[in-house]
C-alpha cells in the first residue's frame, strides 16, 4: 500500500494551473450567512447547495442566484422551517450530486424525521422525478448517509453511510436496495489535526469512517474512502448491479492510491482525483497516475467540506468552519459567518 505524502510545494505542469499565492485565483461564488453543505453545478452553470445540517438551518436546499443571494430549491414548500420534521419536506439534506439528464440527486439523512430519503428533481421543472424511503433495516435512524455517487447510465446510486460503515447500493429502476458492510475496508483510524488541534467528535478524537465516494466517468468504477483515512480505493461497480457477495466486493477492493483526510471528493474525465484536504486548508489532487499532489492551499479555505467539477473544468468548493460546531467543540458555535462556495480554475 502506498504511503500518503504531502508535498508542500504547489502544483505546477502544463496540465494544472499553478498556485502560489494565498487566495489567488479563489473567487466567490456565494458568500454565506448559512453553513453550505455540498455543491453541485449543472452542465449550464446553475449552482446548487444544501445547507449543512448542523447548523440547525430553517432552509435546506438553496440555487445560488448571485454572490450574495440564494432561492429555496425547488420550492419554498419542500424546505422545514421549523424544528417540527415533516414527511412531506426536506428534513437534513447533505449528499448532492447533478446526472447527465439534469437530474439533481438529493440523499437526506432524515436526522429528524428517523428515515433516510433520496430525492431526485429535474432542474428545469423543479418537479420531483425520484424519491425513494430507505427501510429501517438497511438505513436504521442511527444511519448517517450523507454522500453519494450517480450512474444515471445504468440507473444505481452508491451511498456511503458514516454511523453505520457501509456503502449502500440502490437500483433506481426497480428500487432495490443493498448493503455492504465490511468495516475493515471502510474505516480507518487516522488522528484529524487543524490547525495545531486535534480535531474532537461528540466528545472523543473524530473517526469519521467512509465518506467521499465517486464513479469513473465509464460508471465501471466505483472509488470511496474514510474521511479519518488516507487511503483511497477502488471497486468494480459491476460486483454491486450483479449482486455479488459481500465477500467477492471485499476480495476485489484495491487501493487507488493515497488521499489526505478529507471530507469531500470529485472525478474527473481523465481518472483525476480532487480531495478537499481538512488538515492543510486546501484542495489536493491524485492524479491518474496514483500521484497525491498539492492542488491549492489557502488560509480562506476554512475547513473545506466539499468539491464539485463545473461545466468549464472549474473545482467548486464549499467552506463552512464544521470544525466549529457545537458537535466538534463541545460546547459553543466557534464559526462565525460569512461562510463560501468559491470557485478555483484548473
Amino acid at each position: 500500500m502506498k504511503k500518503t505524502i504531502f508535498f508542500f510545494l504547489f502544483l505546477s505542469t502544463c496540465a494544472f494551473s499553478t498556485l502560489a499565492q494565498d487566495g489567488a485565483d479563489l473567487s466567490v461564488v456565494a458568500e454565506l450567512a448559512i453553513r453550505p453543505g455540498n455543491v453541485a453545478v449543472s452542465a449550464d452553470g446553475r449552482v446548487f447547495s444544501t445547507i449543512h445540517p448542523l447548523g440547525n438551518p430553517s432552509i435546506q436546499l438553496v440555487e445560488i442566484t448571485s454572490p450574495q443571494q440564494f432561492e429555496a430549491f425547488p420550492n419554498t414548500e419542500y424546505q422545514r422551517s421549523t424544528p417540527t420534521p415533516s414527511p412531506d419536506k426536506l428534513d437534513t439534506p447533505l449528499g448532492i450530486r447533478i446526472d447527465g439528464n439534469n437530474v439533481l440527486w438529493i440523499i437526506d439523512m432524515g436526522l429528524n424525521l428517523g428515515t433516510t430519503r433520496l430525492f431526485g428533481f429535474d432542474i428545469a421543472s423543479r418537479k420531483e422525478v425520484f424519491r425513494y424511503d430507505f427501510p429501517a433495516e438497511l438505513a436504521p435512524a442511527s444511519s448517517f448517509i450523507q454522500d453519494l455517487a450517480v450512474d444515471e447510465k445504468n440507473g444505481w446510486i452508491y451511498l456511503a453511510d458514516i454511523a453505520n460503515p457501509g456503502i449502500l447500493a440502490l437500483n433506481t429502476r426497480t428500487k432495490e436496495l443493498r448493503r455492504f458492510a465490511d468495516e475493515s475496508v471502510l474505516t480507518e483510524n487516522v488522528d484529524m489535526v487543524i490547525q495545531g488541534q486535534l480535531v474532537y467528535f461528540a466528545g472523543s478524537p473524530a473517526r469519521v469512517a467512509i465518506n467521499p465516494i465517486t464513479l469513473s466517468s465509464d460508471k465501471n468504477t466505483l472509488y470511496y474512502g474514510a474521511m479519518n483515512g488516507t487511503t483511497w480505493y477502488q471497486v468494480p461497480a459491476s460486483l454491486f448491479r450483479e449482486g455479488a457477495t459481500d465477500y467477492a466486493i471485499s476480495r476485489a477492493i484495491k487501493v487507488a492510491g493515497p488521499k489526505p483526510v478529507s471530507d469531500g471528493a470529485c472525478t474527473d474525465a481523465a481518472g483525476n482525483h480532487y480531495f478537499t484536504n481538512l488538515q492543510h486548508q486546501g484542495v489536493d489532487l491524485l492524479t491518474a497516475a496514483g500521484e497525491l499532489k498539492p492542488f491549492y492551499r489557502s488560509s480562506k479555505i476554512d475547513w473545506p467540506d466539499n468539491v464539485a467539477l463545473g461545466p468549464d473544468g472549474a473545482v467548486y468548493i464549499t467552506v463552512n468552519q464544521l470544525h466549529k460546531t457545537p458537535a466538534f467543540t463541545g460546547g459553543e458555535d466557534e464559526g462565525r459567518p460569512p461562510f463560501y462556495i468559491y470557485r478555483l480554475p484548473r
